[in-house]
C-alpha cells in the first residue's frame, strides 16, 4: 500500500510527528510504502488531526485524531472548523483511546466509520538503549520521573507533590521537558529541560515509576514509553491515559467531565489520595498498532474502490 502522510513534520518530536516517525518505520516493515508527499501510485491519504490538502476525492480520506479544542476561551468552534470538516468528509477515522472517540462524538456527532487503534512503543529501539549511567540514578534509591512540554494541563505541580508524598527519602524525581511552569526548589527533584528520544528513554530505563497526572490527556506517548521502559505510572482517571497506563497502574480518581466544553485557565485540583489500581490492559508495541493500521486502511481502500 502506498500511503500519503498527511500534515505530519517528521523532523519534529511532538506528540503526532513522533508517533508518525514511529508509524511510518513500522509501515514500512510491513512493506508499505508511507511518505509526507503524494506520487501517482498514492492508495490512502492518512491525514494527521486535519488536512489542507486533499490529494484526490478518489482517493480515500482517513483522518487520525488526537485532541479537540474543549476550552472555551480558545474560540474552540473556529479552531475546530476545519478539524471537523476533515472529520465529516474523511471515509475513516481512528481514534488513539475510546476516550478520544467518546469526545469527538460529542462534539462532532458519530462517524459511521472508524477505528480505536493505542499509540504504540517502538520496542526494538528501547531494547537497544542502556538505562541511564548519570550519578543522580546511583546517589538514589528508587528515580521517579515525568515528561512532558509543559504547559498547565500537564499538572507539573501535581505530580511534584504526589512524588514528595508519596517517595522514600532516598528517592530522587527527573522532570524532563521544556517550559517548566513551575520549578520547585527542592534537593531531590532534578530538572533536564528538553532531552532527546534516546536520553528520554535511558531516563525510563533507569527509573522505577513515572508520574503523569495530566488532565484529560488522549493517549501519550510519554506513557506508553515508560510503561515500555518497565515504569510503574501513575496518571490521572481523566482522558485517556488510563487506557494505555497498564495493569496495576496507579490512577488518581477525579470527577467524570460529562464533555461539553468548558472554560478554564488552570486544570481542577486533585485529591492525591484517591487512588485506585487500574484494571485496563493495552497492547504497547508499535508492530501491533502499525498492523491494526493497515487493516483499517487496507478496508477504508477496498470500500472505496468496491
Amino acid at each position: 500500500m502506498n500511503i500519503f502522510l498527511d500534515n505530519v513534520n517528521l523532523a519534529s518530536t511532538s506528540g503526532p510527528n513522533y508517533f508518525a516517525q514511529k508509524l511510518r518505520t513500522y509501515l514500512g516493515k510491513e512493506g508499505h510504502f508511507c511518505e509526507p508527499f503524494v506520487n501517482s501510485s498514492t492508495d490512502i491519504q492518512l491525514s494527521f488531526i486535519e488536512t489542507h490538502r486533499r490529494y484526490s476525492t478518489a482517493v480515500p480520506l482517513v483522518q487520525r485524531l488526537d485532541g479537540i479544542y474543549y476550552n472555551l476561551k480558545d474560540d474552540c468552534g473556529g479552531k475546530n472548523r476545519n478539524i471537523q470538516e476533515t472529520y465529516n468528509n474523511a471515509d475513516g477515522v481512528i481514534f488513539q483511546t475510546n476516550f478520544n472517540k467518546e469526545l469527538i462524538f460529542s462534539f462532532f456527532g458519530a462517524h459511521d466509520n472508524y477505528a480505536i487503534i493505542n499509540n504504540g512503543a517502538d520496542l526494538e529501539m528501547i531494547d537497544q538503549v542502556e538505562p541511564s549511567d548519570h550519578k543522580i540514578f546511583k546517589d538514589h534509591e528508587n528515580v521517579w520521573a515525568c515528561a512532558a512540554q509543559w504547559r498547565p494541563v500537564k499538572r507539573l505541580r501535581e505530580n511534584i507533590t504526589y512524588f514528595l508524598q508519596n517517595s522514600g527519602d532516598d528517592d530522587c524525581l527527573i522532570v524532563a521537558g521544556q517550559d517548566a511552569d513551575i520549578k520547585i526548589k527542592h534537593p531531590r527533584i532534578f530538572y533536564t529541560g528538553h532531552v532527546d528520544v534516546s536520553t528520554l528513554l535511558a531516563i525510563f530505563k533507569a527509573s522505577k515509576y513515572f508520574v503523569h497526572l495530566a488532565w484529560i490527556d488522549h493517549c501519550p506517548n510519554v506513557v506508553i514509553d515508560a510503561r515500555a521502559c518497565d515504569c510503574d505510572i501513575i496518571c490521572s482517571s481523566t482522558g485517556g491515559t488510563k487506557e494505555i497506563a497498564g495493569l496495576g497502574a496507579t490512577v488518581i480518581e477525579e470527577e467524570e467531565w460529562d464533555l461539553k466544553p468548558l472554560s478554564f485557565t488552570t486544570p481542577p485540583g486533585m485529591d492525591l489520595n484517591k487512588k485506585i489500581q487500574n484494571n485496563i490492559d493495552s497492547n504497547l508495541d508499535m508492530s501491533y498498532t502499525a498492523k491494526n493500521y493497515i487493516n483499517f486502511l487496507t478496508k477504508v481502500t477496498e470500500k472505496k474502490n468496491g
